[in-house]
């Protein structure tokens, strides 16, 4: 197990050092953002490459996070094609003057780096595994992941048709699966990974593989997600009604229904 963490390490910096010359030459950081999901497809697929014998658990776990990856970083980048840098880089650039270079290196590329390794550590222990057998904890991580894959995909899909129309400009998203939560597609991300976690489970020492869905949660929550978001809302009248009627993060019904019922 130590050398698919060590192989994964130097190939996760490699690819960080690759992504952030490539910024620092357009300078545009959020490419990084595209760059994400493929770092754990490179894990993924390197650690299936690293143990010779495939089993029905390796091939799963990596078809699912080539599936996300893929997704995740396709979806990121039509939306970004021609919006320059996005607004959280474009302030930092700002804040952060002449220390710009050195602090983006080891605060944006080698922090996400760092952060990618952890939450992609149930794969490194799934794909380093020889138990064989799909079990009942596999079936239901894999129920879990395609709910997370329809919130997040669903949400991302939904939102993207929204903002194409130009009546929408400037204003909320507040219908779809956007009506029982503000953020569905960061609750498909956490959910998808939860799923992964129920898989490795089912391994030995596979409870160590908490880690990864709860940091995701962690951050998505409480650092670059929803915290960080919905500050760019504070004052806006229509988004702090939306709020009042709509779960933050877990899917539910609007209050303004409930109470009519």
């Amino acid at each position: 197990m130590l050398n698919f963490m060590l192989y994964s390490t130097i190939c996760v910096f490699l690819y960080m050092l690759f992504i952030f010359v490539l910024t620092w030459i357009k300078k545009d950081n959020s490419i990084v953002d595209i760059a994400w999901g493929i770092g754990f497809i490179l894990v993924a697929l390197l650690t299936l490459l690293l143990e010779p014998g495939y089993v029905a658990r390796h091939i799963l776990v990596t078809a699912l996070i080539f599936i996300w990856g893929t997704r995740l970083a396709t979806h990121i980048a039509i939306r970004n094609k021609g919006r320059g840098e996005d607004f959280r880089y474009a302030q930092w650039r700002k804040d952060w003057g002449k220390w710009f270079f050195i602090r983006s290196f080891f605060q944006i590329y080698m922090l996400q780096g760092f952060l990618l390794l952890i939450i992609a550590y149930p794969v490194m222990l799934i794909n380093h595994s020889k138990e064989t057998g799909i079990l009942i904890l596999d079936i239901l991580g894999l129920i879990i992941w395609l709910i997370g894959l329809f919130f997040e995909a669903g949400g991302d899909y939904q939102l993207s048709k929204f903002k194409r129309k130009a009546e929408n400009k400037g204003k909320i998203m507040t219908q779809g699966l956007w009506r029982y939560t503000r953020h569905p597609n960061y609750f498909g991300e956490v959910a998808m990974w939860w799923g992964i976690f129920l898989i490795a489970l089912s391994l030995r020492n596979g409870w160590t593989a908490i880690v990864s869905p709860l940091l995701i949660t962690f951050l998505l929550l409480r650092v670059s997600g929803i915290t960080m978001l919905e500050k760019k809302y504070v004052g806006n009248k229509e988004f702090e009604e939306y709020a009042k009627r709509t779960s933050a993060f877990f899917p539910w019904f609007s209050i303004k229904k409930v109470n009519s019922l």
